[in-house]
């Protein structure tokens, strides 16, 4: 009998010590304390962070300070984008502009992947680099049926599966 009053007081007692260790653990302070502390504050414009007064530095028609790459107060910097790969006139084809020719063309009910497949074979388009595009394209093309209705350019023709309107 008196193993059993022993093995009864261990296990009353092992969710008590349970409850204080966690008391007794310390808060971890947020992440947005954290940032908080990091926050440089803001530089006046005569001085300059890294020390001194602001060295105005001129590049690509945008002046900066050399030491802490600050824009110059009376010019924002401005943001420059290549776009030496396309002609000035012409528009890149979206993914479901190019699926509409390439069903258009076909003329057979495919599915996503492969309009995806046959589209960059035969560069109609090319997908940037996302890890799904098949999975935007059908979103794409659902999301048209469904606002568009009768003025949509896809018609579903079985589960998957999607061919141009007539």
């Amino acid at each position: 009998m008196s193993t059993k009053k022993a093995t009864k007081s261990k296990s009353a007692k092992s969710p008590k010590s349970a409850a204080s260790k966690k008391s007794k653990t310390p808060a971890k302070p947020s992440a947005r304390a954290k940032a908080v502390e990091v926050q440089q504050p803001a530089s006046t414009a005569g001085t300059c962070p890294k020390g001194g007064d602001h060295e105005w530095a001129e590049e690509n028609e945008e002046n900066f300070c050399s030491k802490c790459k600050e824009p110059k107060a009376g010019k924002p910097a401005k943001i420059k984008r290549s776009i030496a790969a396309r002609p000035v006139g012409e528009k890149k084809v979206s993914a479901i502009d190019a699926a509409a020719k390439l069903l258009g063309d076909v003329g057979t009910p495919m599915n996503c992947i492969e309009m995806i497949e046959a589209m960059a074979s035969k560069g109609l388009w090319e997908s940037p680099g996302g890890k799904t595009p098949h999975a935007t394209l059908y979103s794409a093309i659902i999301r048209e049926i469904g606002l568009k209705g009768q003025a949509s350019r896809f018609v579903k023709s079985e589960r998957g599966r999607f061919t141009i309107k007539a």
